[in-house]
């Protein structure tokens, strides 16, 4: 909820403060200003690209990494909007909330896809899209220390439970949030002065709050539902201290970007009717039992450096191909989301998924082994690679690898001939042999006479690169090489 006052918002905020005073008699009434953004892109370019750029905040709600799963309330509803838009989703990571605007602005993404507080100023900025969700902001503050053997209205008189109480008593924000706007605009309401301290605009409101469970700062403010959520792990909170009305919280675009804005609002307003929308709120804002699971785990990517609980096996490994070891753990995630028990209804195990006869060719004793699994693994990848050593890009030879992998490499084969016979670069799997790929499930083109492994579900190995691929890329953002 922070927003930078660079030169282009003071601009802005003059004009429009010129612009909103009421005409004159005979004077016109000034059209609305807009924002001279750099770039000029709405739904139709989007379109064009097949890519929608989102810019987000790495946070406990909005988008993070969890047991080799990208997650969150942010992302998830991203993934929706792509899907419905058919388009690729490719997100990028603001540092702090102040970036959103400028990222905006510079077109490094087409859509702050953030829980940004609706305010009038940000309103003459950007186009914002109907609310996610409405809430209020709470003051955030330590229960007393014996506050468990307390009644209730005894720690009502040993916190701060209403608003005018806080003359006087400093409150830490970040700099120019909504909760400091809203600091400032009580300070007027009450009649009194309350010392702000601000924050570094780059620290997110959970990690502010954590600093107040720790003892660092005092209190804070921060939206009701981030507040509650963080509560079931730190009970010590107290957060019933109202500091505002209700708030809507939404997404924002360009202004100059109508059409997306409406194709937007049109897709929540659906989202909205069905049930999968209440339940991906619940999930971040409520579910208690998950959010402390979280927040407990190694293997959430705000606690450290984890993918998984076999990383070091896979780090020993990924050399052996000359990948790097976040983009050899998509491709385990893929086979059996890390179960070493996994096993598939053709008799693949472990977590690389093994053939008994594969297992047995690379001098894998025991498929349920992480060590073995993944070692035969490793070089089962490094036979298929060999047969593509006339791939001359390294991405692209992974692609062919990876789907040999998963369907064998006489499929692959099929559909390299099959390409070439129709044109299509037999070398390149983008957009080439992955679209015959596809077509190996029609008949016209399994019987062709260059096909010589017949029917094969092609969907499988174009989804299942493609998966791996996009994976990566989240990891990549969460864990350090």
């Amino acid at each position: 909820m922070d927003l930078r006052i660079n030169t282009l918002s003071i601009v802005v905020l003059l004009i429009l403060a010129a612009c909103s005073q009421s005409p004159g008699e005979g004077e016109p009434v000034m059209e609305p200003y807009l924002v001279p953004y750099k770039v000029s892109k709405d739904l139709e370019s989007i379109k064009e690209d097949g890519v929608l750029h989102a810019i987000t905040i790495y946070s406990s709600t909005s988008y993070f990494l969890y047991k080799g799963m990208p997650m969150g309330f942010e992302y998830e509803l991203l993934s929706r909007l792509a899907a419905h838009l058919d388009l690729e989703l490719k997100i990028t990571i603001a540092e702090d909330i102040d970036e959103l605007f400028d990222m905006l602005n510079n077109g490094e993404g087409d859509l702050i896809a953030y829980g940004l507080t609706i305010t009038e100023p940000r309103k003459q900025l950007v186009s914002f899209t109907e609310n996610h969700y409405v809430t209020h902001q709470a003051l955030v503050q330590r229960m007393p220390d014996n506050w468990r053997s307390l009644p209730g209205y005894k720690i009502d008189k040993e916190v701060i439970s209403n608003t005018l109480e806080l003359e006087d008593d400093t409150v830490w924000v970040r700099e120019n949030s909504s909760y400091s706007q809203r600091l400032q605009n009580l300070q007027d309401e009450i009649g009194a002065d309350i010392p702000i301290k601000r924050i570094d605009g780059n620290v997110p409101t959970d990690e502010i709050i954590r600093m107040v469970v720790e003892g660092e700062i005092d209190r804070t403010v921060a939206d009701y539902n981030i507040a509650a959520i963080n509560k079931t792990y730190y009970p010590i909170l107290h957060i019933d201290t109202r500091i505002s009305f209700s708030q809507r919280i939404a997404w924002a675009v360009r202004q100059n970007s109508p059409e997306l804005l409406r194709a937007i609002n049109q897709w929540i307003a659906e989202e909205k009717k069905s049930d999968d929308y209440y339940v991906i709120y619940n999930k971040y804002f409520k579910n208690t039992k998950s959010f402390r699971g979280r927040i407990q785990s190694d293997l959430y990517s705000k606690n450290g450096n984890k993918i998984s609980l076999y990383d070091e096996i896979i780090k020993a490994n990924a050399p052996k191909i000359g990948w790097d070891w976040r983009f050899l753990s998509s491709q385990v995630y893929q086979e059996s989301r890390f179960d070493p028990q996994a096993t598939s209804w053709v008799g693949a195990s472990g977590l690389i998924q093994l053939m008994p006869a594969t297992a047995k060719e690379v001098g894998v004793s025991n498929s349920f082994n992480p060590k073995q699994n993944v070692s035969g693994g490793v070089k089962y990848l490094g036979k298929m690679r060999n047969y593509f050593e006339a791939v001359e890009d390294s991405i692209q030879q992974v692609k062919f690898t990876l789907a040999a992998f998963n369907c064998g490499a006489g499929h692959v084969f099929d559909a390299m001939r099959l390409a070439e016979k129709h044109g299509k670069d037999p070398n390149v799997w983008d957009q080439n042999v992955e679209e015959y790929m596809l077509k190996l499930a029609d008949k016209k083109y399994y019987h062709d006479e260059v096909v010589r492994n017949g029917f094969m579900r092609g969907a499988e190995p174009y989804h299942y690169v493609r998966d791996i691929f996009l994976r990566y890329e989240h990891y990549k953002k969460f864990i350090e090489m």
